[in-house]
């Protein structure tokens, strides 16, 4: 049993990123499912599909280096990280993204500000 799910699948795409692998598998819930959208959406991965069990995320890479450099993740399950949509923050100056918990389901950091939603910050991407 994971305590934190999202930690875990960040945590699995860094580590087949340090090693170079095409593609990772993670187990399926429905919020993994809609961080790999927004992930496909912004072009940080070349595509993923849901099974029964797991999502397979197929990597992406730019002259053989991965295009994502970096997650972090934000709100853990010991100190939840709430932000308004003013407070939104950019990411590397605008080079990355920021997912929230919202409201209206998950959002990319640009969205959630055109929608006027705020929500519970959950990681960043660049």
């Amino acid at each position: 049993m994971l305590t934190d799910p999202i930690a875990d699948m960040l945590t699995r795409i860094r580590n087949a990123h340090l090693a170079l692998h095409q593609e990772v598998s993670v187990p399926r819930s429905k919020m993994k499912e809609a961080i790999a959208l927004i992930l496909k959406a912004e072009g940080y991965v070349n595509d993923y599909s849901v099974g029964d069990r797991e999502i397979k995320i197929a990597l992406k890479y730019h002259q053989g280096k991965p295009v994502i450099a970096g997650l972090k993740k934000i709100s853990k399950p010991g100190r939840r990280v709430y932000v308004g949509a003013q407070e939104i923050p950019k990411v590397q100056n605008g080079l990355g993204i920021c997912i929230l918990s919202t409201s209206r389901g998950l959002l990319e950091g640009g969205a959630a500000q055109d929608a006027n939603t705020g929500g519970e910050l959950l990681c960043e991407i660049w």
